[in-house]
């Protein structure tokens, strides 16, 4: 993206889906894939174990293996790579310290949904080819990046795989995925969503940023801004040094709470499908926000320019919320407290109530129905 990028003085709302991103089209792969997995799980029998059933759909896979629960995440980066490729072409400088902590945030922050502490990451990282490895200053960044964001979640970098795959990734791009194998030990942490009632706080955490979602549309917002990546969201802060702000970890959070003696009755990692994220669990709840987290510069930008009502960036884009927990509302307080010690902002933002499946936004006048998220 070169700084003259030409304008797009074309008008009308830009969609994810015009984005290249259409999840009607990938989520019954997903529902597909679920129901052929679960009936795998009869093999564990041999080994003395069995699954979580109702970690099935859940963020983590969990299995009983007797003492303590295991559960395990594999999550890959998406295109947000490619605006950090695009960046230090334009700026000359290294973005993949942020990168390497985005792609560990898209396995951890998932894992630590089901009650988990993380314990072991692995990296995958495919090359287009070998070339890419030999930028040293890029590669060391990944390096440097990935081990901090190893012990800012405390966890043991295992190993990985470093394939050059010309052919299958374009070159000079590259690939990042992460797994993840964490412990829920008492087994008593478990999150699966089976102590959600009504009654309960809807505690929201705050994002840094655009996170690692919805980059497809971030990208191609870029053909219609005047500067391109460059173009300023506010003064001193360009449009790509903003998306590239690195994903929240959330997981000193839930280790903190825990260590409070607080177990939350569920968590949503609010990624991809933004807000609808909170109507994951399969219960029939109504989720009543009274309270929205003011929206990070990068997403009203976004909105703003993508000309998107407020129903299809939330449905998008967290829009200043990461994370959901879900607590007893006596306890929403020391959440928020417990979540600012850690250096993230916090909002006790509603209530679950008995009723139909729905969110609503009530500040914003919005409604989600069961509808608006198959993920089962």
């Amino acid at each position: 993206m070169s700084t003259n990028a030409p304008h797009d003085s074309s008008s009308g709302t830009l969609s994810y889906e015009q984005a290249g991103v259409n999840y009607d089209l990938i989520d019954p792969l997903k529902v597909s894939a679920q129901r052929a997995a679960a009936a795998t799980a009869g093999h564990l029998s041999a080994h003395g174990f069995t699954e979580v059933k109702a970690s099935r759909g859940e963020s983590a896979y969990v299995v009983d293996v007797g003492p303590f629960y295991i559960a395990s995440i594999v999550e890959c980066l998406g295109s947000k790579a490619l605006v950090a490729d695009e960046m230090s072409q334009l700026t000359g400088k290294s973005y993949y310290d942020g990168i390497a902590q985005d792609t560990i945030a898209m396995a951890v922050n998932d894992l630590i949904t089901v009650g988990a502490t993380p314990l072991v990451v692995q990296a995958y990282w495919a090359a287009g080819g070998s070339d890419w490895f030999g930028d040293a200053q890029r590669a060391q960044a990944l390096v440097a990046g990935w081990k901090k964001a190893c012990d800012v979640c405390q966890v043991a970098w295992g190993g990985g795989e470093t394939p050059a795959l010309a052919g299958i990734v374009e070159a000079g791009r590259i690939d990042l995925a992460a797994s993840c194998t964490g412990l829920i030990n008492p087994k008593e942490r478990l999150s699966v969503g089976d102590k959600l009632g009504a009654g309960d706080a809807i505690v929201l955490l705050a994002s840094s940023g655009i996170h690692a979602n919805g980059l497809s549309l971030a990208r191609k917002l870029t053909e219609r801004l005047p500067n391109g990546y460059l173009t300023e969201v506010q003064p001193g802060l360009t449009y790509g040094d903003a998306l590239l702000a690195p994903t929240t970890l959330y997981s000193p959070v839930t280790e903190a709470l825990y260590k409070a003696g607080i177990t939350p009755h569920y968590c949503a990692n609010i990624t991809g499908h933004g807000w609808r994220k909170l109507l994951r669990h399969p219960g029939q709840f109504t989720y009543r926000i009274h309270t929205v987290p003011p929206v990070t510069p990068v997403l009203k930008f976004m909105q703003q320019h993508a000309q998107q009502d407020d129903r299809e960036a939330y449905s998008t884009l967290n829009m200043g919320a990461g994370f959901a927990i879900f607590v007893k509302a006596e306890q929403a307080a020391q959440v928020v407290a417990i979540a600012q010690s850690c250096g993230i902002d916090a909002w006790d933002a509603g209530r679950v109530e008995a009723g139909d499946k729905q969110l609503l936004i009530e500040p914003l006048n919005i409604r989600f129905g069961d509808d608006d998220l198959q993920l089962r």
